[in-house]
């Protein structure tokens, strides 16, 4: 019964990796009104008890993704993230026949992540949750190089449990928020003096989640969709032309995995995300006060975790998870630490 208990310990840090990063590191396509114009717009861019009591207690060790606290309980989490993101990109002009110009442009950018989640119980199946993220940001490239502090997009959501939590039965959980824009916005920061740490954009989200207990095993899935609203009433100055509006395409995320008891206090596990976001439209005024548009590519984000849990009490679970980016609108590289600091 304490093995059962463990299975799920990393269960729910693998979907805290934000797959939002393709939205923020969208690379645009060619199209009107200039290349270099989209690309700065984007490029700049959260003791032993019966097994049903185990099981909540393990999956909510971090995230509570896949089982809720009971009502009128609330619990206060703690997540330090770090992601590298690093590129080389080849300037070329062939327009001669000949290779004009030349040179290799080097840029990366390192973030820290410092979070804190907090979460009521509202019902037995139902729980608020808030998430205010501080971040710290430092870029080197050939616009900018320095460091950015500030607060994130703040994240209001809400896990519903349709059904009870029984033994040798999946495990539903409903999942719904909205992403404010409250960080700084890569529509509005200026490249050359700051640093964008939010999307610039208010984002609602809708998933399901879903657990299943197979001794000695614990396989999970989840799947979601999100849609943000328009960036207006913009005035950021590109390549001669001003954005004016930001129109994001709609997202759609899953991923899947499994943990695995090694012993009585420690887990490991493993799980593959992917994001999917659609072409978003930006808008531009010329200095002639012409409206163009330009779309960018579809981006893929997928992200393949490895997850230790160790659990040095019935409430207190340590979870850190490496993450290897697999497609070019991943991170490279993250490494997640999360630790609850307060239940009652």
């Amino acid at each position: 019964m304490k093995i059962r208990s463990l299975l799920a310990l990393a269960v729910c840090s693998l979907f805290l990796q934000p797959l939002a990063f393709a939205q923020q590191s969208s690379t645009p396509a060619t199209s009107a009104p200039s290349s270099d114009a989209v690309r700065d717009a984007l490029a700049k861019k959260e003791g032993d008890a019966d097994n049903t009591t185990l099981l909540k207690e393990t999956l909510t060790a971090v995230d509570k993704q896949y089982s809720l606290i009971r009502k009128g309980q609330v619990q206060l989490n703690y997540e330090l993230n770090y992601a590298y993101i690093g590129q080389d990109k080849i300037n070329t002009d062939l327009s001669s026949g000949l290779a004009t110009l030349f040179s290799i442009e080097n840029s990366s950018s390192h973030t820290v992540t410092n979070t804190l989640m907090l979460d009521y119980g509202v019902r037995n199946n139902l729980t608020a949750n808030v998430v205010m993220p501080f971040i710290s940001r430092y870029a080197d490239n050939a616009g900018y190089s320095g460091v950015s502090h500030t607060l994130g997009d703040l994240g209001l959501n809400v896990r519903w449990q349709p059904l009870e939590v029984k033994r040798d039965e999946p495990t539903v959980t409903v999942t719904s928020g909205v992403r404010l824009a409250t960080g700084e916005s890569p529509f509005k920061v200026d490249s050359e003096k700051g640093l964008a740490t939010g999307a610039g954009i208010n984002t609602f989200s809708l998933g399901a989640n879903v657990t299943r207990i197979v001794d000695p095993v614990a396989l999970f899935g989840s799947v979601n969709v999100g849609y943000g609203l328009k960036a207006k009433h913009l005035h950021q100055q590109l390549s001669g032309a001003t954005l004016r509006e930001v129109k994001p395409g709609a997202s759609f995320g899953f991923g899947l995995g499994f943990a695995y008891a090694l012993s009585y206090k420690i887990t490991t596990s493993f799980s593959f995300q992917e994001s999917i976001s659609a072409r978003s439209t930006l808008t531009f005024e010329n200095a002639a006060g012409e409206l163009a548009k330009a779309q960018t590519q579809t981006q893929s984000a997928g992200i393949l975790s490895i997850g230790l849990g160790y659990r040095f009490t019935p409430k207190t679970t340590v979870n850190v998870t490496v993450g290897a980016g697999l497609t070019a609108s991943a991170p490279n590289l993250s490494l997640t630490m999360s630790v609850p600091l307060l239940l009652k």
